[in-house]
């Protein structure tokens, strides 16, 4: 009778079969894939802001765009873009921590919010943050 191939006719196995190792192999390569990128990816960045301590305060310029009339900006009116920039400038100049943060109204156009943080930009304010208020805490 004649020998199954890769055996000699004594008995002795003469060759291995690595399929199975390969398959198994993949099958740990592609865990160790799906785990890795799990595992680096954070899941959002954060800008988050420092707690205070004892008496120190953090300082937080609030820009508050209504549908109708002129922005707020620490709760006095502004007449125009330019006061808003001056004002960020100097507030800025006074806290280099400064945060901003924009309160627009729910009926205020988008361009008109990527319009205000453009000037907060270009006044040197890069900590931006957006409010919102809670479902039915609105002034209606």
């Amino acid at each position: 009778m004649a020998a199954p191939s890769g055996q000699a006719a004594n008995g002795i196995i003469s060759g291995i079969n690595v399929t199975p190792l390969v398959d198994v192999m993949l099958v740990l390569l592609v865990i160790f894939i799906v785990t890795a990128k799990i595992i680096v990816t954070p899941a959002v960045p954060l800008d988050l802001p420092h707690a205070a301590h004892g008496e120190e305060v953090q300082v937080v310029l609030s820009v508050i765009v209504p549908v109708r009339g002129p922005m707020l900006v620490n709760g006095a009116a502004l007449p125009n873009d330019e006061a808003l920039e001056d004002k960020a400038r100097a507030a800025l100049a006074g806290d280099g921590e400064l945060r901003a943060v924009i309160q627009a109204d729910g009926e205020v156009p988008h361009r008109r919010v990527i319009h205000v943080l453009d000037l907060l930009k270009g006044a040197g304010l890069t900590r931006v943050a957006f409010g919102a208020l809670p479902v039915g805490k609105s002034g209606q």
